[in-house]
Order: structure tokens, then C-alpha cells, then sequence
């Protein structure tokens, strides 16, 4: 998809409130430069309109407008604005010259909008079409003094919240922030999952070692890791003959990088993957071998048992009927509200 001389309103879900903001921009996989003409951030009404006393103009370096060369990655300046908890904000971006949309987040999960020319600032526009992923936007970042830390789940798309509800915000990594609200703790959740993502190769995207720097240990406020990865890398297994030892390396090369920063990292169990006929007993197996070493190696520091939290008693190797999307790998919306309802809470109340 290409645009040009138009306004993409992106739809983004926050974790904690807070009292100013600030966004992160990536020209990562573009082919050419990125032209910002316009930016704005205000707090969501419904569909494409915003609150108007909350529309914020938003600046770079001090500049309206910004030129990204491929490759590059730019912060906005921070902005004052009452960021509500667990609310939607609308990030508004004119795209000045021609652009492709070569660097999203496809599995998006929410509905945005695109309007012609600069209306960055309009309360409201009818839309010229609507966008389910999120282009070139890759991190809102809620400044609040009394935030404890921040947790980032990182992982395929089980993490991205694949089959879920579209707008519902039913991730599973949602229904913990929301859990985490309700508890009183003053923690952030940052979705960091990725749909095809695995821990050794590239998958749709970086696989868990490529993009941990990146992706995980420069988030800002970063206190906690959850690591829910591998089942990727097992269902491609018989092509590149990864094993459950190679998996299990990876995952231990992704706690050593954690503890050099002093970040505890939980391990969480790799759900059931069948029937299906392409999950073959061989692959099932490592699964199971895998699963076996977040539960009983204690070199996590803690683990968030998922398998055992959807899985069928009288059918193990299967989810539970009501947690199954219906494709036996996904979870359906029922699904990812149990795997963020059973998440022990205490985990975050330490530090390593």
C-alpha cells in the first residue's frame, strides 16, 4: 500500500496513565526517506475522532516536521496531556511524500484510519479507508513519576494476540495490564509478540535473539521480562532441523542478556499445538522436552505455566474447547483471558 499527501490517525492502547507523552518513529525497513509533515497525539473519542482539548501538537528536536532516511528511528519531544489509564490514544501522522507502509506492525488487532491531505489537528474526518496494522509507529512512551517498572512480553503471535477479537483488546499481555490495574500495582505492560516470530531465525520478522536489544532490553523503565517463544521454531523444525536443545540454548542466551542488566526474566510454557495433522508426535515431543526445561531447569526466574493453564485434562496435547480458537494453536478471546487471569501477580512485586 502506498500513500502520499494523506493522514494515517493510529489507534493505540495504553497500559499505565500518566502526565506527558512522548512517541517513537522507525523507518527501519524503508527504501527511502520517511517525511513526517505534521504529528499530532491526543486522546481517542470514538472511530476517527479525537477529544479536542486533548489534541496535542507534537515536535521533533523542536521542528513540526521531520525527514526519516531508511533506517532511522526518531523520538518525538515529550508533550504534557493526561494520559488515561487503559484508554486509547490517536497518534496522527501526515505523510508528506510518498510512502509505502514497509515498516508496521502487521497483526495490529485495531482499527485506524487514513484521511486526505494534513488533518492531523481535525476532532474528526471521514476516512478515505482504514488500516488494520500500525505503520511506522512503534512505541508510546507514558512518562508517570510513580510507575514501578515496566513489563514486556516478548513472543510470536499467541503474544500478538492472533484470532483474537479485533478492538477488543484481548490479548493476553491486555488482560494482565488490566489485572495489574485492578491489583493496584503501578506497572506498565509493553506487547512486544510478533505473529510468526521464533527465538533463533528470522520468521515474519527478527527472531527473538535478533531484535531482544531492540525490542525489549531498551524499553524504557524496563523491570521484567516475559518470554513466550519457541513454538514457531518447532513447527518448522522438520525443514531446518532445529532441536529442543537448540531452543533451550537460545532461551539461555536471552536470560544471560537479561541478567547483565539486572532484568528478571519468566519463562512461559509453550501451549498445546494439537491435533493437527502437521504437529506431528516428533514435534510435540520437543515441546514437551522444551516445557520441561522452563518448569524444572530454574534458570528462569520464575514460570508462568500457560500449558498447564489451557490445556484439556482429559485431552493434554489439546486446548481446552472453550480456549480454542479453532485452529488448535491459537487461543480464542476465552483463551487469552485465562492466560492473563492466572498469571501470578506476586512475580512482580521482587527484582531479581
Amino acid at each position: 500500500m502506498r500513500l502520499y499527501d494523506q493522514t494515517v490517525r493510529l489507534v493505540v492502547r495504553t497500559s499505565v496513565g500518566g502526565e506527558r507523552v512522548r512517541i517513537r518513529l522507525s523507518n527501519e525497513y524503508g527504501d527511502r526517506p520517511l517525511v513526517i509533515g505534521a504529528a499530532h497525539i491526543a486522546v481517542r473519542d470514538s472511530a476517527a475522532s479525537i477529544v479536542p482539548a486533548t489534541d496535542r501538537t507534537l515536535t521533533f528536536g523542536g521542528r513540526p516536521t521531520v525527514r526519516m532516511l531508511p533506517g532511522a528511528v526518531v523520538l518525538s519531544d515529550p508533550v504534557a496531556l493526561a494520559v488515561p489509564p487503559l484508554h486509547d490514544l490517536a497518534v496522527s501522522l501526515h505523510l508528506a511524500d510518498s510512502s509505502r507502509l514497509s515498516t508496521a506492525h502487521p497483526l495490529a488487532l485495531q482499527t485506524s484510519y487514513v484521511g486526505h491531505g494534513n488533518v492531523t489537528g481535525e476532532r474528526a474526518f471521514a476516512p478515505e479507508t482504514t488500516l488494520v496494522v500500525w505503520p511506522y509507529l512503534v512505541g508510546v512512551d507514558v512518562v508517570n513519576p510513580s510507575v514501578a517498572g515496566v513489563i514486556v512480553a516478548i513472543g510470536n503471535s499467541i503474544t500478538d494476540g492472533a484470532r483474537s477479537t479485533r478492538d477488543a483488546n484481548a490479548r493476553w499481555p491486555s488482560v494482565l495490564a488490566a489485572r495489574l490495574a485492578r491489583d493496584g500495582q503501578p506497572l506498565a505492560v509493553v506487547n512486544a509478540g510478533i505473529s510468526g516470530g521464533r527465538v533463533l531465525t528470522h520468521g515474519t520478522g527478527p527472531s527473538a535473539l535478533a531484535r531482544f536489544e531492540r525490542d525489549v532490553l531498551a524499553t524504557p523503565g524496563l523491570t521484567h521480562v516475559i518470554l513466550l517463544e519457541g513454538i514457531n521454531d518447532i513447527g518448522r523444525s522438520a525443514v531446518d532441523g532445529v532441536t529442543a536443545d537448540d531452543i533451550i540454548f537460545g532461551y539461555r542466551q536471552l536470560i544471560t542478556r537479561a541478567h547483565e542488566r539486572g532484568i528478571p526474566v519468566f519463562g512461559a510454557t509453550l501451549t498445546p499445538a494439537g491435533p493437527r495433522a502437521s504437529f506431528t508426535p516428533a514435534l510435540e515431543a520437543k515441546r514437551a522436552a522444551v516445557n520441561a526445561f522452563i518448569r524444572t531447569s530454574h534458570e528462569f526466574d520464575g514460570v508462568i505455566d500457560f500449558d498447564a493453564m489451557t490445556r484439556d485434562p482429559a485431552h493434554p496435547l489439546q486446548f481446552l474447547p472453550a480456549y480454542d480458537s479453532g485452529d488448535h494453536l491459537h487461543p480464542g478471546d476465552a483463551g487469552y483471558r485465562a492466560m492473563g487471569e492466572a498469571i501470578d501477580l506476586t512475580l512482580f512485586r521482587r527484582r531479581r
